[in-house]
Formats: structure tokens, C-alpha cells, sequence
């Protein structure tokens, strides 16, 4: 269990986050783009993460807070 990485207390959309592996890149993008066009909140622009050999990921909260992340592990 870990601790929400803000140093604010758990709640809905803190220290919870829903992903969801993408089939490629620009699978990615489209859900970061999309998201922000019906109102979601930048959590984590779309791009290569330390995390993982070929991470790329984009992160967005939806209107209801909760932190929804998009994934894949393809290279570019």
C-alpha cells in the first residue's frame, strides 16, 4: 500500500488511480486528448516513463477526481 504522492490524505481520486494498457503510442495520446476535450485534468502528459523499459504513458483525472492512467511497453 502506498501512500498518495501529493502528501494528502487518501480519498476518492488520491492515491487510487485506474489504468488501462493501450495497444500502441497513439492509443495513448487519443485518451490523454480525449480526456482533457470532455473537461478531465492534466495529471501526466503523454511520453516515455523511467518506470519500465519502453514505458509510455499519459495520466488525467476525470470530472468525478479519480486519476485514470493510459499505458503501453511498444517501442516508438
Amino acid at each position: 500500500m502506498l501512500k498518495p504522492a501529493n502528501g494528502a490524505p487518501a480519498s476518492v481520486g488520491n492515491g487510487v488511480t485506474v489504468s488501462f494498457e493501450a495497444p500502441n503510442r497513439a492509443a495513448i495520446d487519443a485518451f490523454h486528448a480525449g480526456a482533457l476535450a470532455c473537461g478531465g485534468i492534466d495529471e501526466g502528459t503523454p511520453g516515455p516513463r523511467g518506470w519500465a523499459p519502453d514505458a509510455y504513458a499519459a495520466y488525467a483525472r476525470d470530472l468525478d477526481g479519480n486519476k485514470l492512467a493510459a499505458y503501453c511497453f511498444k517501442a516508438a
